[in-house]
């Protein structure tokens, strides 16, 4: 597989050990667009690389006849990126899923417990990922991972994290407008709020900052929050962990605490207190 343009190779090869990208003492000239070539083309963890392509030859029964991605997955965001003021924070992609589709949450059963919410509370247009190309389109918000490539039993080392870290920061900062995240899981609820720690917000640490369904931690400016949500993993849908009105609901309080017009549901003026 080629890797992209020389500009992007430099950035990854430029975060090194640390995960992260430079901090150059002007203004990054890395585009949205060129920060998704650079994690298509990222190749630094041999582990899941080789993973996703072996899961792209392998394939499942039912996809048999496709050709799978195969390659990490790149961000994806509303048309308007001034307009995202939502960052949802996944965990990784799924083997047969998004390392399929090429698309974050596309063609699992996961992606569609998640959209469905996210179109009930303005989202997206439809409630239902299959595939590229399928029309569906995000409203005022965007998806990333804590990391991009697809991992054995869905669980990326803190390694292959930390090798992301770089790409997730990057997220935010091409997303100015970005009032709060929307964390999928604990690892993701943990980057997130390390994420907002590193682009110089003050987060609450110990029992105030911990992960809960629902949980809402804001910086100390209150310019931004992190809203956590249990992951919508089978494991977590298929035994009622987490349900249609538990995910919708923490979509509702992120456009309330956002103070995004539009859906919104009750939970939308319950503005928690931490």
């Amino acid at each position: 597989m080629k890797l992209p343009q020389d500009d992007v190779i430099r950035y990854i090869r430029a975060m090194g050990d640390t995960g992260r990208l430079p901090v150059p003492r002007e203004k990054s000239r890395m585009t949205w667009n060129g920060l998704n070539r650079a994690i298509v083309g990222c190749e630094r963890c041999e582990r899941l690389v080789g993973h996703c392509r072996r899961m792209a030859e392998v394939k499942r029964a039912a996809f048999i006849n496709e050709t799978y991605w195969g390659r990490p997955i790149p961000n994806w965001a509303a048309k308007d990126l001034k307009a995202v003021r939502i960052l949802i924070v996944g965990l990784a992609p799924a083997a047969h899923g998004g390392n399929r589709t090429g698309r974050v949450f596309t063609g699992d059963r996961s992606g569609d417990f998640l959209f469905r919410a996210m179109y009930e509370t303005g989202f997206c247009n439809q409630p239902t990922s299959r595939s590229k190309g399928d029309g569906l389109e995000l409203i005022d918000c965007a998806i990333t991972a804590t990391a991009h490539c697809a991992p054995p039993g869905n669980k990326p080392t803190p390694a292959e994290i930390g090798n992301c870290r770089g790409f997730l920061d990057e997220t935010l900062r091409l997303l100015p407008g970005v009032r709060g995240l929307v964390a999928l899981g604990r690892i993701a609820f943990d980057a997130s709020v390390r994420m907002l720690e590193r682009a110089g917000y003050v987060m609450p640490r110990g029992t105030v900052g911990r992960f809960g369904h629902g949980a809402v931690v804001w910086s100390d400016n209150r310019e931004r929050f992190v809203i956590g949500s249990y992951h919508p993993s089978q494991q977590n849908t298929f035994t009622g962990r987490l349900t249609p009105a538990m995910l919708r609901r923490v979509f509702e309080t992120a456009r309330g605490l956002a103070g995004m017009e539009g859906v919104v549901g009750e939970a939308a003026t319950e503005i928690p207190k931490i």
